[in-house]
């Protein structure tokens, strides 16, 4: 095809689309050359080993042993939860431990030459020693190896006083029932005499 022919070509009406056609062909090579090197880059930064020298390599054994160190600090941690969690029950159950039989009449007997006059200072703490005392034996009592029935007399005294009191322990109706207070210490403690392998 001659100059000429070409020439004649662009005259016509569709030669306005062939010049678009070049300008697009132009920039799709060109952009194929962007994309091509944009390629080769990302290429060049992998190897067959990981990334390329431009990206921090870690060895998958690093991984491992992190991921092991952090599996053995969460046991540890779950092991000292554990035992410090066994710890406080076993304290808190030595706390509610009732005492031995007769270790709680020691603390009753500690009491047996002391009184008060009702309205005197000291009146408040000595009913209330003896009332905590009378409490602590009764639920020795209770928890020995021997049963209950064994001490069938002085934990129905204990309980009768109790009932007496009401479940008040204000200083007022311990003064009140003072008599019944110091009468039911006295009973128990002559019971206990007679049943000295309670108490030696």
């Amino acid at each position: 095809m001659s100059i000429r022919s070409i020439r004649s070509i662009r005259s016509i009406g569709s030669g306005r689309s062939i010049r678009t056609d070049a300008r697009g062909a132009a920039t799709a090579v060109v952009a194929a050359v962007v994309l091509g090197a944009f390629l080769v880059g990302c290429s060049g930064a992998e190897t067959s080993q990981g990334p390329g020298g431009d990206v921090p390599y870690v060895a998958p054994s690093a991984n491992a042993a992190a991921a092991s160190k952090a599996a053995d600090d969460a046991a540890a941690a779950k092991d000292a939860k554990d035992e410090a969690e066994a710890n406080a029950e076993a304290a808190d159950a030595e706390r509610n431990r009732p005492v031995a039989v007769r270790d709680a009449f020691a603390g009753l007997q500690a009491t047996l030459n002391d009184n008060c006059t009702p309205g005197s200072s000291n009146c408040a703490y000595f009913l209330g020693r003896v009332h905590d005392e009378l409490a602590g034996l009764d639920k020795a009592m209770k928890a020995d190896a021997q049963g209950p029935g064994h001490f069938k007399e002085p934990i129905a005294w204990i309980a009768a006083l109790r009932k007496t009191l009401n479940g008040d322990t204000s200083t007022d109706n311990l003064e009140k029932h003072r008599s019944e207070l110091i009468g039911t210490r006295g009973r128990v403690n002559t019971w206990m005499q007679g049943h000295p392998e309670d108490y030696r």
